[in-house]
């Protein structure tokens, strides 16, 4: 399945509006536009607390598919990054031996600075899209040098 740009646009439009109406400005929205709060967190995904990175702000957003049997590699993320589960199974395996599984329509708030390994539980193939808050010209994502030992 291949996602149009209009669609994508939408999505990343749609995402970034989720405010609650209680923290919408009064009259905001029109009384018919539903909104849904997907997440609100002042946390990573391992409790940590989310900070901004000093600089010039960039979002990055991505669409990840990663297929059948597959898995991410271990990598961590060095800035904020939250995704939503599209399609699939996804379990997340931490550099601390705790595991979490995620599948369509789970909202994730990444682990920072935290190595991780995703992998597709099932037959499916898992599709995500997650947006990262870094600054201008720094990766949102690095590659582990290996894989961590077990504890």
């Amino acid at each position: 399945m291949k996602i149009s740009s209009a669609l994508l646009f939408s999505l990343v439009l749609s995402l970034t509006s989720l405010a609650p109406q209680s923290l919408a400005a009064e009259g905001a929205y029109a009384r018919e536009t539903k909104i849904t709060q997907l997440i609100k967190t002042q946390v990573d995904g391992a409790g940590k607390p989310i900070v901004y990175p000093s600089g010039t702000a960039e979002v990055t957003g991505v669409l990840v598919e990663i297929p059948p049997g597959a898995q991410t590699n271990w990598h961590k993320h060095p800035v904020p990054a939250f995704a939503y589960m599209l399609e699939g199974e996804l379990r997340v395996d931490l550099e601390t031996g705790v595991s979490k599984t995620f599948k369509a329509g789970d909202v994730i708030a990444e682990v920072v600075n935290l190595l991780h390994n995703g992998v597709v539980m099932g037959q499916k193939p898992v599709k995500l899209v997650m947006f990262a808050l870094s600054t201008a010209g720094q990766p949102y994502a690095v590659k582990a040098e290996r894989a961590p030992t077990k504890k």
